[in-house]
């Protein structure tokens, strides 16, 4: 079990968590993961490693709550434990003194991007990050991809914080105003990644994307998040879970998730009943 040793509502939907998980934390590096099981009647699930301090031996989470493991995640206090918590899972993102990186984030993929930002800058990268949310109030880490950033570009989609657009929107400003890079990393929902790296990879910059199928083991054992990459069957939690995203079968990830959303939503709507029938 791991101890909750700081929670923090970023937004109405989404959480930080801190987490009390030493060896995690000394381990750990860019672009891993951890699988979580809240409960002992939770399912198990993928949350990337955010942030860590091997000193002081915890690991961040940031989650949105959109499921009903989420949804018993998020209700978990200060001080109350988590039942599994297994990892660092997945190989680390590849780091390197690439040259002008451009990294870009939608939504809570903001959360795996930062860790990726962090470590390329410390390679010694010139980093243009760029962030969006559908609004302001789910617009996070800010100030912290900020502080790691040479230069940070936010939009939201209903222009409710900074400007109005994408984030393959402000990409495209970026190139048509003869902005040249070296690498580009792209996390968020999937059509997010879908089509800004379309326009990356186009412009002819090395691209990748993390990708968050569903994973039961984490071990490549179940073959629940098995993907496509360039035509062969890749296994995201043990191959990735970052692919080079010119060879993303980004069709078949969008077909493969949509097949688990009636289960989803029946999983919720499960434990909502049982919610009710407590009180």
């Amino acid at each position: 079990m791991a101890t909750i040793i700081k929670r923090e509502q970023l937004s109405t939907q989404v959480v930080r968590m801190r987490v009390h998980a030493p060896r995690i934390a000394v381990k750990r590096k860019a672009g891993q993961f951890i699988i979580l099981r809240p409960t002992a009647d939770s399912e198990r699930i993928p949350l990337t490693i955010a942030n860590a301090d091997p000193a002081g031996g915890w690991v961040e989470i940031i989650f949105q709550v959109v499921g009903a493991t989420t949804t018993k995640l998020a209700s978990l206090k200060e001080g109350d434990t988590i039942l599994d918590f297994a990892g660092p899972l997945g190989k680390p993102t590849h780091i390197e003194k690439f040259g002008r990186c451009v990294c870009m984030g939608g939504g809570v993929g903001v959360a795996p991007l930062y860790p990726i930002v962090c470590a390329l800058k410390a390679a010694g990268n010139h980093i243009t990050a760029i962030i969006g949310a559908r609004s302001k109030d789910l617009v996070i880490l800010e100030e912290e991809m900020r502080a790691q950033s040479d230069r940070l570009l936010v939009t939201t989609d209903d222009g409710s914080h900074v400007r109005k657009g994408f984030v393959v929107t402000v990409f495209d400003e970026l190139i048509a105003a003869g902005e040249k890079f070296d690498f580009a990393v792209v996390i968020g929902p999937v059509m997010m990644m879908k089509f800004t790296s379309q326009k990356s990879v186009a412009a002819g910059i090395p691209t990748v994307s993390s990708l968050n199928p569903i994973m039961i083991d984490g071990t490549g054992m179940c073959g629940g998040c098995r993907v496509s990459i360039g035509g062969e069957t890749k296994f995201a939690c043990v191959d990735g879970p970052e692919f080079d995203a010119a060879k993303i079968d980004w069709d078949l990830l969008v077909r493969r998730l949509g097949s688990y959303v009636p289960f989803e939503k029946k999983a919720l709507q499960d434990h909502a009943c049982r919610l009710e029938g407590v009180r």
